[in-house]
C-alpha cells in the first residue's frame, strides 16, 4: 500500500498481518478460527495476559520484527506488554500546531478524509457504510450532513495515545458495543469491518468548529479503549485516552460550512492514497 508524507515522500506501508487476515476471512478454517477469536472471552484473555509481568519477554521481539523506533521515548523498563504498548512519549516529540484556527490530528495514523454525502452513507476501503449504521443514532448522523468525516488508522508502530482535536465542552462517552474484527483494509472485502467493532464516541461543543464528534474504534482481540474523562471542559492537545494492544482506529465527523481539510489530505485521498501524520499536526482549518 502506498501512502504520503506530509512533504509528498510516497512510503510503501508494509501489511505483514495480511497473508494471516486473508486465511481467516477466506478460508473455510479460518472462519471457524476468527470466531473463536472474536468472542469477548479470548478478547479478555488476551487483555488479562498482556498485563502480565510475562508478557513484557515479548516487548523486544515485537519492536524488531516492527522496526518500531524508542528514541521518541524515555528509556525505560517496561513491566507488561501493555506497558510498553500505552508508553508515553517525550514531551517535545508531539508538537502541537500553534494555530488554534486549525484542527489537529488526535494521534498518529494513516488519514483519509472525504465529504459527508446528502444521503449520508461514505466508503470505507470499498466497504460502503451509513452513519445511521456507525453511530446507531440517526438524528445525530444528520447533522453531519455536507460536512467531513476523517478516518485515522493507526498501526502498530503509531503512537498509541490520543489528544483532543480541539478546545471545548465535552459529552460524556457514548459506548457502542459490537464484536473486534480487524481494521485491516484486505478484511474490507469480505466484512463490513466497522458495523462489528466496539466504538466509543464523545460529541465537543465548540465556539469555532461547530460540535465535532470523536469516534475510537477498537479492532480484532483487544483493541480495547481508554478513555480518561466523561463531561468536562477540554483543551486542544490534552491526552482524551489511549488503545491497549490491538488494531485500532480514530473517526472525527464535522459539521457543515465549520472546516476546510488541509490541501494534501484531500490530494491523497482521491488518488487513493493515505496520509501519514504524526499526532499534533494540522488536519484543516476553520472555513
Amino acid at each position: 500500500m502506498i501512502s504520503r508524507k506530509r512533504d509528498g515522500t510516497p512510503v510503501e506501508t508494509y501489511d505483514n498481518e495480511g497473508a494471516l487476515i486473508e486465511k481467516l476471512y477466506n478460508t473455510t478454517w479460518g472462519k471457524v478460527v476468527l470466531r473463536i477469536l472474536i468472542s469477548p472471552c479470548i478478547s479478555r484473555l488476551a487483555g488479562a495476559f498482556l498485563s502480565t509481568k510475562l508478557s513484557a519477554l515479548f516487548v523486544k521481539p515485537f519492536v524488531k520484527k516492527n522496526g518500531i523506533s524508542l528514541t521518541d521515548y524515555p528509556d525505560r523498563k517496561y513491566h507488561s506488554f501493555n506497558d510498553f504498548f500505552t508508553r508515553k512519549i517525550l514531551p517535545m516529540a508531539r508538537p502541537i500546531a500553534e494555530d488554534d484556527t486549525r484542527l489537529i490530528s488526535p494521534s498518529d495514523g494513516k488519514v483519509t478524509i472525504f465529504p459527508l454525502q446528502e444521503n449520508t452513507r461514505f466508503t470505507i476501503k470499498g466497504v460502503e457504510y451509513s452513519m445511521d449504521i456507525l453511530l446507531r443514532n440517526k438524528s445525530l448522523g444528520e447533522k453531519y450532513k455536507g460536512g467531513y468525516g476523517i478516518l485515522i488508522r493507526l498501526t502498530v508502530n503509531d503512537y498509541h495515545r490520543y489528544c483532543y482535536p480541539v478546545s471545548g465542552r465535552k459529552s460524556k462517552n457514548v459506548h457502542l458495543q459490537g464484536v473486534y474484527h480487524t481494521v485491516n483494509p484486505r478484511a474490507a472485502e469480505t466484512c463490513p469491518i466497522y458495523r462489528e467493532n466496539t466504538r466509543e464516541y464523545t460529541l465537543i461543543k465548540t465556539p469555532q468548529f461547530g460540535t465535532v464528534l470523536m469516534m475510537e474504534i477498537g479492532a480484532m482481540l483487544v483493541g480495547r479503549i481508554k478513555n480518561l474523562h466523561q463531561e468536562k471542559q477540554v483543551n486542544r492537545g490534552e491526552e482524551k485516552g489511549y488503545f491497549e494492544f490491538g488494531g485500532s482506529s480514530i473517526m472525527i465527523f464535522l459539521q457543515k460550512n465549520h472546516f476546510t481539510p488541509d490541501a494534501d489530505l484531500t490530494t491523497n485521498t482521491q488518488a487513493g492514497e493515505e496520509t501519514i501524520v504524526k499526532k499534533g499536526e494540522s488536519l484543516g482549518f476553520l472555513k
